[in-house]
């Protein structure tokens, strides 16, 4: 008898081992959407330009890239990023939201045309618009049309779920402060974590997830960042290793020209 009493005890303890807790929803939980989100806007508004350095990885079809990237951005959408490797530049994207273009290094080849996400994705793999990018890039997401939202707290996280008249859904995914959860719902401070769109068919098209945040002055940005394109097999990680705020942006930090000898390619939008 006193055996299998040991035997109940060991079992449950390895049951109790192997379940996570779950952080508990708020005492006073938030229930307006469209407070929620702009509050995250008004959150992202304190910078200007943005420099930073980030280890990025991708998985694609054609395997495992890995390089340290020099990003400069500047609202709303102006990009550039530098791909380094030990013996210097291998590539170098710049956009300014309209022009685009690409200096492919190692194979000597401009690539120019206008701004759009395919063109966007030769670089980074993430098929979504340069002021889009920068969205993801710096604890912001990208956003359907609204035509119904909603909000609820689940396993001590906010869901805001978005549906659009095509029928397709977004859930934005938030955490709470920990010293918030005792706060009354207009005090409670939100951070983004997760933003995942379906299809109307519900098949999952795009998710992007946001971790490891710092701040720098007074601005939170997450140093962990994922996105998963679905629909076009690309699978993306940005660590970022350092970022400073609103740096003097120099007149040609978003333009190219090709350097002599290079091929020139004309790049197209659907």
């Amino acid at each position: 008898m006193a055996r299998g009493r040991l035997i109940a005890v060991m079992a449950l303890a390895v049951v109790a081992a192997s379940c996570k807790s779950v952080p508990a929803c708020p005492v006073q939980t938030r229930t307006d959407p469209a407070k929620a989100l702009a509050e995250h806007v008004g959150r992202q508004q304190g910078w200007r330009s943005l420099k930073a350095e980030a280890r990025v990885t991708q998985w694609a079809d054609r395997g495992r890239i890995r390089g340290t990237v020099l990003m400069f951005l500047e609202r709303p959408g102006s990009v550039r990023f530098d791909v380094m490797t030990q013996l210097g530049p291998a590539a170098v994207l710049t956009t300014d939201g309209e022009s685009f273009q690409l200096s492919d290094l190692r194979e000597n080849v401009f690539v120019q045309g206008p701004t759009c996400p395919r063109n966007i994705a030769r670089l980074l793999g993430i098929e979504v618009d340069a002021e889009n990018v920068l969205r993801l890039l710096t604890g912001d997401t990208p956003l359907i049309e609204i035509s119904e939202q909603r909000m609820e707290c689940l396993d001590g996280n906010y869901v805001v779920s978005i549906s659009a008249r095509d029928g397709s859904t977004q859930d934005i995914e938030f955490s709470v402060d920990d010293r918030d959860r005792d706060q009354p719902a207009a005090a409670q401070r939100l951070t983004l974590r997760k933003s995942s769109v379906w299809a109307g068919n519900k098949e999952l098209q795009w998710e992007a997830t946001y971790d490891d945040y710092t701040t720098v002055d007074g601005q939170a940005f997450p140093t962990n960042i994922r996105f998963v394109d679905r629909v076009h097999g690309a699978d993306t990680q940005v660590r970022v290793k350092s970022i400073s705020l609103n740096p003097e942006v120099p007149p040609d930090a978003f333009h190219q020209v090709p350097s002599p000898g290079m091929a020139f390619e004309l790049a197209t939008c659907p």
